[in-house]
């Protein structure tokens, strides 16, 4: 019977396979050198998955990289059938001669990541149906509240999600980036931010998340799955 897994669950069983959990989903790349392999590749993930693909997996094939996505589309979350199909996927990408990694400390543009826009509010369920028209977005399988979360439903966008003020603040911004990385990569994207010019601003909640800022305050959040389970 299929079963939703907790944050470390799903990230300790497919670690090894060159997959990592990145907000409530799956997700690995697969170094291609054309379009017309990261296309069979992609295609081949999809007969691994058979019936499944299409309420487990997403795909982004591009010349250099086919980047691979597993959730259960219907609960917004990663069970063991997504790990039963990563571990199938990697089995028939490596016997290909090819490699599912997150591309962590590989020179690579970057790993496989998420991205998040967070917006302060005082009144998130008066502001969130402005933001879901504007952007054309819709309410996440399973979070449909005035006050969950926003995603685009072709999951080409970055997800949006409102954060709590308990007082205006006008001396500071009120949209930051949140940036979900492999929690393997998190010190090394600090590093780098912070060699970039920019400043530690708290680490009170890591390895949740860190938040940095640039020289001229602006905040960013570098986060993982990590500390987020009772």
């Amino acid at each position: 019977m299929e079963q939703v897994l907790s944050r470390r669950e799903a990230s300790e069983a497919v670690h090894d396979q060159g997959w990592r959990f990145l907000l409530g989903a799956l997700r690995t790349s697969v170094p291609v050198g054309s379009l017309a392999r990261a296309v069979g590749v992609a295609a081949q993930a999809v007969a691994v998955c058979g019936g499944d693909a299409d309420r487990h997996l997403r795909v982004d094939a591009r010349p250099a990289r086919v980047v691979l996505t597993l959730q259960s589309s219907d609960r917004a979350a990663v069970t063991t059938r997504d790990v039963e199909l990563a571990r199938r996927i990697t089995a028939a990408v490596n016997e290909g001669g090819l490699v599912t990694e997150p591309e962590t400390g590989t020179g690579a543009p970057r790993s496989v990541q998420l991205l998040e826009i967070a917006i302060d509010a005082l009144d998130i369920a008066g502001i969130r149906p402005f933001w879901k028209a504007v952007l054309g977005y819709a309410d996440e399988a399973g979070a449909e509240g005035p006050e969950d979360p926003l995603v685009d439903p072709v999951g080409q966008g970055p997800a949006v999600w409102f954060q709590q003020m308990d007082r205006a603040r006008p001396q500071r911004n009120r949209i930051h980036f949140d940036v979900c990385v492999p929690h393997d990569e998190a010190p090394l994207r600090i590093e780098a931010g912070l060699a970039a010019g920019g400043r530690l601003v708290s680490a009170a909640r890591a390895p949740a998340f860190w938040v940095l800022a640039d020289a001229e305050g602006n905040e960013a959040c570098v986060t993982t799955w990590q500390g987020r389970d009772g």
